[in-house]
This record gives structure tokens, C-alpha cells and sequence, in this order.
């Protein structure tokens, strides 16, 4: 895993953000890795070039993981907490870009997201 494959699973992150329109997304970090922030909280974060982490409630982790065990995965060090670590290589774009969005209305100040809903 070089820096170089992190930079392009986070130029892909950034590319679907700004594909689904949400505003006011800040390029930062989070716990030292490449992430997308809403109100200075982040929404999603690249941990390494197969893993991106989604902000999500933690009542709908259980649906997801369900639904794509292949995509949506849980480990210890997530459980318990409102983030959801995703294989980047194997989710679509399109499907990506709809969890971007729900992230985003997760961490997104209410006056922000009710200005974009």
C-alpha cells in the first residue's frame, strides 16, 4: 500500500461528493487519514487503499452489512461506534455515492442539511 493508492481512493471520494451535489464539504483529516468533513465533522475517511470508513448511525450498520457482507464489514474497533468500515474496491460508484450522501446528512449541521434536502 503506497500514499499514491490512498490519494486515489480519496480523489474518488472527493470526485462523488462533488457528483452528488453536497455543499460545503472540507477536505481534511481524521485520526491522521485523508477525510471529507461537513461542519468540521468528518463523514468519511480513507484508513488505508482497501478500506474507507463511513460516519453512519449505528442502528442502520446492522441492514447494511446485511445487505452486502461483501461491501460493509464490522470489526471490534468500530463496534459500538457510529462508523462503518467499508472495501473500497469492491463497492460501485453509484452505490458510494448514495452513502456518501446519507454520511453527509449524518454529520451535516440541521440548517445545512435542511437547506440541501
Amino acid at each position: 500500500m503506497t500514499s499514491a493508492d490512498i490519494d486515489t481512493v480519496f480523489d474518488r471520494l472527493q470526485r462523488l461528493a462533488t457528483e452528488a451535489g453536497l455543499p460545503e464539504v472540507e477536505i481534511g483529516t481524521n485520526y491522521g487519514t485523508p477525510a471529507l468533513k461537513v461542519g468540521g465533522k468528518a463523514f468519511v475517511s480513507v484508513k488505508n487503499a482497501e478500506t474507507i470508513v463511513l460516519a453512519i448511525p449505528i442502528a442502520d450498520k446492522e441492514p447494511l452489512i446485511e445487505m452486502a457482507p461483501e461491501i460493509y464489514y464490522q470489526t471490534d474497533h468500530y463496534r459500538g461506534w457510529p462508523s462503518l468500515p467499508l472495501r473500497a474496491a469492491v463497492i460501485g460508484d453509484d452505490e458510494l455515492k448514495q452513502r456518501l450522501a446519507d454520511a453527509w446528512r449524518f454529520r451535516a449541521p440541521r440548517k445545512l442539511r435542511a437547506s440541501f434536502d
